[in-house]
């Protein structure tokens, strides 16, 4: 089978915002989108306003094949979108974001068929349908703006192949399986750069079989409608006029994107490993159809292990499940979500304990700065989220995000105002009375800059102080966040670190050790200030 031809990716360090000449455009006008994406067909980091409709961005993402449970590249699509949703809407854009879920197709029938006992295949689907729904969730990634299942839309896709075959891209073979006929369309290829002569089929491998196989016209044409099997379970097919059966893998994709977001949408995304066959074939379906289609096409580079691309056949998949019994959900998050959607992500213990060391530093200070202005009325510092969005951003960090979503020069503006947060919370326990004059108070320097903080990690889907992380966040500030349960944890807590504080203060340091490593144990997590020691779980 024939791979896609793929340039290098670069490291998230090395996207800079002037890392990749681009052509010159115009500035954006009042009300567009500035942002500038690279661009998978043209290989080039264009604009993306003007936008099909004014104020309105229009994505359609490839989601999960629900076949088992989703493991951590699964996510990677998911939280790279998440992203650029964020940001769109963040600069004053109406986001339409789509996002499919593909209930039906040879995998999901073979596993649910194998299975001790063998299970519905629908009910296979959705169990995992679930599990990816609860991943996205703990993960902190928001909820398209619709979800549909391709089950939900076969009479869309039988439109589409009546379409098709009506304009004489597609043809009925023999045993009622229906084909695009990929030289009906002159331009099949454009997506990823492939001459038709050099490929030896345009079918994915999971896809392939004897049936399907068996009467296209060229090996290369791949299958819209597969005819119904004596093997498979008889509610896995539908009627159509030429023949009862179920769609094609691409089919979906091109149906469901025009019921959403019309003939012609903005940004269509997915993994790099769908460009091809997958995109190329949704995009021949939908422009034999006539359609416009995608304007934009976004697609994120792989999560590897020790350089291999996680996948299942590898037997390196690590289950998104199974690492939040061991992880907390933010440090994962982290670990994807602030590397360029374009570069790969190395998934290993080294890079889950930096991901760790610099949640625990975010958070920490973001923890810190709430709980100095934490008398009991209105906290100054935990804004509501709705406020934090409307709060300015620094130059650099709009410039990065502007071009091409570059998190490497986001990610140092906001180490910067970390470093910047730290030094005024040093000044303020230092000093804790407040002045008269706002301006010279160290509390109120605290305040803007910890609001500064969380509305820039507020972007990357990390602000401590909002959901899905704030509970967690705040779990040890005491009975406020906990109920009586909490301030009991709290008080015991409380009492080792007294003690451990009697002991270094008589630099009894084994004793203090001892103290820490018992609270560790425990699945606390301890952290000294100048103010003295403060605890949250992990």
């Amino acid at each position: 089978m024939s791979t896609t031809p793929t340039e290098p990716l670069k490291s998230a360090a090395s996207q800079s915002p002037t890392s990749t000449p681009a052509p010159s455009a115009p500035v954006s006008a009042p009300g567009e989108p500035a942002l500038r994406l690279y661009d998978s067909t043209a290989r080039a980091v264009l604009p993306l306003a003007p936008t099909a409709t004014p104020g309105l961005v229009t994505i359609y993402l490839c989601g999960a094949t629900v076949q088992g449970s989703p493991h951590i590249g699964h996510m990677r699509s998911g939280i790279a979108f998440d992203v650029l949703r964020r940001w769109l809407e963040r600069g004053g854009q109406e986001v339409r974001l789509i996002r499919n879920v593909t209930d039906i197709d040879d995998k999901i029938l073979t596993k649910s068929a194998a299975a001790e006992p063998p299970v519905p295949w629908w009910a296979w689907a959705q169990r995992f349908e679930r599990e990816f729904d609860a991943a996205y969730r703990a993960l902190g990634v928001a909820a398209p703006t619709y979800e549909p299942r391709a089950t939900g839309h076969i009479p869309e896709m039988i439109d589409l192949v009546q379409r098709l075959l009506d304009a004489g891209h597609a043809y009925i073979g023999e045993s009622g399986n229906v084909y695009y006929d990929v030289r009906s369309l002159p331009g099949y290829g454009s997506l990823t750069n492939q001459r038709l002569e050099d490929l030896a089929t345009t079918e994915d491998e999971s896809q392939l079989d004897d049936d399907v196989e068996a009467d296209k016209h060229d090996p290369r044409d791949f299958a819209l409608w597969k005819a119904a099997k004596t093997s498979e379970p008889a509610d896995a097919a539908w009627d159509a006029p030429w023949g009862r059966g179920r769609p094609g893998w691409h089919l979906e994709c091109s149906a469901m994107s025009r019921r959403y977001l019309g003939e012609t949408f903005d940004i269509h995304g997915g993994g790099i490993d769908l460009r091809f066959p997958h995109h190329e074939n949704e995009q021949a379906q939908s422009h034999g159809a006539g359609w416009g289609f995608a304007r934009h096409w976004v697609h994120n580079a792989w999560v590897t292990i020790k350089g291999e691309k996680m996948s299942k056949s590898l037997g390196n998949s690590l289950v998104v499940a199974e690492l939040l019994k061991r992880y907390n959900a933010a440090v994962l998050r982290l670990a994807l979500g602030t590397v360029h959607h374009r570069s790969t992500v190395e998934f290993s213990e080294e890079t889950l304990a930096d991901a760790e060391a610099l949640w625990e530093r975010l958070s920490g200070a973001i923890l810190r700065a709430y709980e100095s202005c934490n008398d009991g009325g209105l906290n100054p510092v935990d804004a509501p989220a709705e406020q934090v969005r409307t709060r300015p951003l620094p130059a650099e960090f709009t410039a990065a995000m502007d071009e091409d979503l570059n998190l490497a020069g986001a990610m140092a503006v906001v180490h910067a105002t970390l470093k910047a947060l730290n030094v005024a919370l040093a000044n303020a326990e230092a000093s804790p009375d407040r002045g008269e004059d706002v301006g010279s108070d160290p509390h109120g320097a605290v305040i803007g800059l910890a609001l500064d903080l969380r509305a820039q990690l507020d972007v990357l889907g990390l602000d401590p102080l909002a959901e899905p992380w704030r509970t967690h966040v705040l779990d040890g500030v005491g009975s406020s966040q906990g109920g009586a349960a909490m301030e009991t944890l709290d008080r015991l807590i409380q009492d080792d670190l007294d003690e451990r504080a009697r002991a270094r203060s008589a630099k009894d340091w084994s004793r203090a050790d001892a103290l820490r490593d018992k609270l560790t144990r425990a699945g606390v997590v301890v952290e000294d200030s100048p103010s003295g020691a403060r605890w949250h779980l992990a």
